[in-house]
């Protein structure tokens, strides 16, 4: 590994987190009103994913058009590029606390305007608002409770942004599930989303600016006074001196270098190999498929076998809150077990759920049931315009699903993995099918282990979100100088935002094309190499306090053995 590990502290981080509740509230304020961030961009994660199923029903194009409905879903992704790319420079202009309110007004608008859309050209506009806060809040909230929460705690308290992300993504399904029968369905789930980024204005109206940046700003005395009251009385005047020091060396290399520019960013050492780090993690974080998972996961469950919206919706919510209970498990490893372990084990765990959803989605796919000419006749007028022109093709549920968007299957009324009907895909064919108590299907086929693929995905969600869920996050919150962090963290959440757009925008297309089961095998191929590069190149920040990251990583070796604790001082590398 890179750099050295420092000694264990005698409690765990955790253990001191939870002390805070009662010795120190003011850091819990802090952490919490911040972190209503992670929150927003959780629940527009979640949100969409039920959300989207509703949408579909209201207006038809955007069921019948694969590609408007992965705009829908990725033009937020987009905002958030934009978002991410500002981000950085508000940050660092004119304060994290700014950055966080400008987020919330942004996405406050978005949800307004969705929640109003009467068309998908609206809906999109109002999507890219909800981006751009998005973006902003998803750097600003960990770099304001990282640069908030005492050293001890720090990997805790960033752990508890990830927390809120996957609390909001939970409260989106919750919030769906609540609105499934409401008139106007979709709109109540987006409209929802204002009332958190409301209250996020109001709290943070009245906390402080974060104090390194006050420091940097020269504004001394408002930093120190801040510091007062997160550390104890033993420890604040060696924090405020380390911080001063740390300051004064950033400001003097400032004077005495031009404007900060990406070529002079990837010629410094330390902060080339902090980007090599802190982007390749948020890289890696999207493209093994952790928000498809969460922006499609009722339709993956669709694509499983299971017809029903309310259902997919229902154990939707079963993922989600396997996300938040494995972001809580993250609080506590994160700093007693450290990142780059974490993540290793994350990764691991992630790759073999892939695999195996690799194989559930082949069997299924290949073993569906067969399309009977007799019961499709049966609906009389309502055959599938492609089903008719091939009478004697053998034809399955997932030919006559992928034969036509206009096409749907409804199963026997006796057992559903027995020959069904492929008849024209709307209202009037799909209310007659119900009728006669049959399943109705447009996404996925009827499937005796689509159980398993439930599993799979419970098992997915499980290894990722403790550790890949929150390791980026507090990698890139600490791992940057200070004269560089605001910059490098809007690179690293360009970089994320990037990546999920497209990730995002290709998912449904590629199990159009090439088939669920191979687009989750490439997931799996992408989370080996993950492997790989967290081994090679991912230090470990356990511990350091944020001054002694730079030291720490003008020294690297590549210690493969993870494992073991590196003895001794390295080898300086370039």
């Amino acid at each position: 590994m890179e750099g050295g590990v420092p000694t264990d502290a005698d409690m765990s981080a955790f253990r001191e987190c939870l002390a805070l509740s009662w010795k120190n509230p003011y850091v819990l304020r802090l952490a919490f009103s911040a972190g209503i961030g992670g929150l927003l961009f959780g629940y527009d994660t979640g949100v969409i994913s039920g959300a989207l199923l509703y949408i579909r029903d209201d207006f038809k194009a955007v069921d019948r058009k694969t590609w408007l409905q992965e705009s829908i879903v990725s033009m937020a992704l987009a905002g958030a590029i934009i978002g991410a790319a500002v981000g950085g420079w508000i940050n660092d202009r004119f304060g994290r606390k700014v950055a966080i309110i400008l987020a919330d007004a942004l996405f406050f608008a978005g949800s307004v305007i969705m929640a109003a859309a009467v068309n998908p050209a609206i809906l999109i506009f109002g999507r890219v608002f909800v981006g751009l806060g998005v973006g902003m809040a998803s750097m600003a909230s960990p770099l304001y409770i990282s640069e908030a929460s005492p050293t001890k705690v720090r990997g805790a308290l960033v752990g508890l942004n990830s927390f809120l992300i996957t609390g909001g993504q939970f409260l989106s399904y919750l919030i769906n599930l609540a609105f499934t029968k409401a008139p106007g369905t979709w709109r109540w789930m987006l409209g929802v989303a204002a009332m958190p980024a409301f209250i996020q204005i109001i709290l943070m109206l009245m906390l402080p600016e974060s104090p390194r940046w006050l420091f940097r700003k020269g504004k001394n005395e408002e930093g120190e006074a801040i510091l007062r009251r997160i550390y104890s009385p033993e420890e604040v005047e060696t924090e405020i001196q380390a911080l001063k020091e740390s300051v004064e060396a950033e400001v003097k290399e400032a004077e005495s270098s031009d404007k900060v520019t990406i070529v002079q960013l990837f010629k410094t050492k330390t902060v080339r190999r902090g980007l090599y780090a802190g982007m390749g993690l948020q890289i890696f974080q999207q493209f093994v498929g952790i928000n498809t998972v969460m922006y499609y996961s009722p339709t993956i469950v669709q694509l499983a076998g299971i017809a029903s919206n309310q259902t997919a919706l229902l154990l939707s919510l079963v993922t989600a809150g396997l996300n938040a209970f494995g972001s809580i498990v993250s609080i506590y490893f994160i700093d007693r077990t450290g990142r780059k372990k974490l993540a290793l084990i994350s990764l691991s765990g992630v790759a073999v759920s892939l695999a195996l959803l690799t194989v559930i989605f082949h069997e299924t796919e290949t073993h569906s049931p067969v399309v009977s000419t007799v019961e499709t006749r049966h609906f009389n007028g309502t055959i599938c315009p492609n089903f008719s022109a091939d009478l004697n093709g053998g034809w399955s549920c997932m030919k006559c699903l992928k034969a036509s968007a206009d096409c749907g299957f409804c199963a026997s009324r006796a057992d559903k993995l027995l020959p069904g009907a492929c008849l024209i895909s709307n209202d009037t064919t799909k209310d007659q099918c119900h009728d006669e108590h049959r399943l109705w299907y447009t996404r996925g086929c009827p499937s005796k282990a689509g159980w398993v693929a439930i599993l799979g995905l419970a098992l997915y969600i499980l290894f990722f979100s403790p550790g890949m869920g929150t390791v980026p996050w507090v990698i890139n919150s600490e791992i940057y100088p200070l004269r560089y962090r605001g910059i490098c963290g809007g690179m690293a959440s360009t970089a994320v935002w990037v990546s999920n757009l497209i990730v995002s925008q290709s998912f449904l297309s590629l199990t159009q094309s090439i088939g669920t089961a191979w687009t989750f095998m490439l997931f799996g191929f992408v989370a080996v190499a993950a492997i790989v590069f967290v081994i090679i190149f991912v230090p470990e920040t356990k511990g350091l306090p944020i001054e002694e990251v730079e030291k720490m990583l003008e020294k690297r070796t590549l210690n493969f053995k993870f494992w073991q604790r590196s003895s001794g001082s390295s080898e300086t590398k370039k």
